[in-house]
């Protein structure tokens, strides 16, 4: 059984899933929390992934106590009646963190995908970094996907047995959608705004995450704003916001106004790929970006002050930047203004694999 509840967790098991399918060695279930309702459902459309159970739990802004509350009471009763011999859960959410508990209750074996990833400090990011540590002491198997989450591990007491290293589901996903077409809505905004004729120079953000709530999402909007501004005819932002009303808010307030900054709502899988794939730059506090802007070769600045994903920073795409508006506003500039800085980055190397994570996984579980 694969229990998922968000967008990224969606993308990254779609491969497994659809090898699992595929393997007559495997009776795969498919249940969602559907923590992230629309997000959500766009990626199984995308994977052609029909669930057998969907929890459908999503409630507006809710915190998270009432939705750990809702998985534990939700999912137990499937458990019980579908007795799975394995749970596979990817990453970091509250799902994850809620099903391998209830797992380990039901005493089901549980397989963690991208296991090992680690800032070192609880609040960062929160509540991933502790979700992350739960799975980790209730998994019976550990899919880590570099080196670096091995040792990790490894630094845990966690016995190298139970430990596999299979690169990044990402890169499977990515492999896949890279080969579509693009969208003809983004084939047109990139027309639109000068970017196919090479007239300006795109600039993705995306920025959404719990602990930049408040004070730190002013200071990317401002930074935003100023970088916009002295850069009026050279770069066009596009925002895909975030559906939470703590970042909708404040970032219509800030940067609606500003005409080189065009705010989209949430993309579908496809359509955001393949803007990312025809920026210049990147500015996220996303960790499923940080290894799609790696996967890609796109020079990336990470709005955070830590990272669980420090490869893609050993391997030069990625810079951390945190949340000071100076800070984001003078790496920014950098990019922009230093070509031997952006060649750097844009010719990085990618720790994550190259797209057969997934059989790895499945030729482990056999």
């Amino acid at each position: 059984m694969t229990v998922f509840g968000t967008r990224p967790e969606a993308i990254k098991l779609a491969p497994i899933i659809q090898l699992l399918q595929k393997d007559n060695r495997f009776e795969p279930l498919v249940v969602v929390t559907a923590q992230h309702r629309e997000m959500l459902d766009q990626v199984l459309d995308l994977f052609s992934i029909k669930p057998h159970r969907d929890l459908d739990l999503m409630k507006e802004n809710q915190d998270l106590a009432s939705l750990t509350a809702s998985i534990f009471t939700h999912l137990d009763p499937v458990l019980k009646e579908m007795q799975p011999d394995w749970l596979l859960v990817q990453g970091d959410t509250t799902t994850v963190m809620a099903a391998t508990l209830n797992a380990y209750y039901r005493k089901i074996k549980i397989g963690h995908v991208e296991a090992g990833l680690r800032t070192g400090n609880k609040w960062q990011p929160f509540p991933e970094e502790i979700n992350r540590r739960i799975a980790s002491v209730t998994a019976d198997m550990h899919f880590a996907p570099t080196e670096w989450a091995r040792e990790n591990l490894l630094r845990e007491g966690i016995p190298d047995e139970l430990i596999k290293v299979t690169g990044n589901t990402i890169i499977d996903a990515l492999t896949q959608i890279t080969k579509m077409p693009m969208p003809t809505q983004i084939e047109k905004l990139l027309a639109q705004k000068g970017i196919l004729s090479k007239q300006k120079k795109l600039i993705v953000v995306t920025a959404h995450r719990r602990e930049n709530f408040g004070q730190p999402i002013k200071n990317i909007c401002t930074a935003l704003k100023k970088l916009a501004k002295k850069y009026h005819n050279e770069i066009e932002i596009v925002y895909p916001v975030h559906l939470n009303p703590n970042i909708q808010k404040p970032v219509h307030a800030s940067l609606a106004d500003t005409d080189n900054i065009t705010l989209l709502p949430p993309l579908e899988y496809v359509s955001l790929v393949h803007l990312l794939k025809h920026a210049y730059m990147i500015l996220t506090d996303s960790g499923g970006i940080q290894e799609e802007a790696t996967g890609l070769g796109v020079p990336c600045l990470v709005m955070r002050s830590v990272t669980e994903r420090p490869e893609g920073i050993e391997a030069g795409v990625l810079k951390l930047v945190g949340t000071d508006t100076a800070s984001i506003l003078a790496e920014s500039e950098t990019l922009l203004n230093s070509r031997d800085t952006y060649q750097r980055m844009a010719q990085a190397s990618n720790p994550y694999g190259i797209g057969h994570a997934a059989e790895k996984i499945i030729t482990f579980l056999a």
